[in-house]
């Protein structure tokens, strides 16, 4: 249970999920959270692109063999947080304008579409990409 939430907080929702570092985990993790979003009635278009973009990078870019990564969505005080935690930590993500590349262009997305994003380095080997998005006008 995470600390910050307890049972009698009813304003704060979370959903997570351990999926494989694959294209199909991150096909699921697109899947799961706009299931999610959706029954919470929260707008899940934007959401969806941002988990899309950051669990193909997990899968892409942090994968390691026989490990998983996690996907995590609060939503608490208006504001929706997605969580993509993988075990490179070693591997920071970094935004760069597009070439002539087919890739690349995930995290220029993520920026595009979220209020926010960064990266929480640990616990080792471990890192976490984070988007947030204002719920409020």
């Amino acid at each position: 249970m995470n600390p910050e939430i307890t049972q009698a907080d009813t304003s704060v929702r979370q959903f997570s999920a351990q999926l494989s570092a694959t294209r199909r985990g991150a096909r699921l993790a697109r899947l799961l959270a706009t299931e999610q979003l959706r029954s919470w009635g929260l707008p899940f278009e934007s959401a969806a692109h941002v988990v899309a973009e950051l669990a193909a990078n997990a899968a892409l870019h942090g994968h390691v063999p026989g490990r998983d990564f996690r996907l995590t969505l609060t939503a608490a005080e208006g504001i929706l947080r997605i969580e993509v935690t993988d075990t490179r930590g070693d591997r920071l993500p970094v935004s760069r304008q597009p070439g002539d590349s087919e890739s690349g262009r995930g995290l220029i997305l993520v920026d595009a579409f979220a209020d926010r994003w960064g990266v929480t380095p640990g616990p080792l080997p471990c890192k976490t990409v984070w988007a947030e998005f204002d719920l409020t006008p």
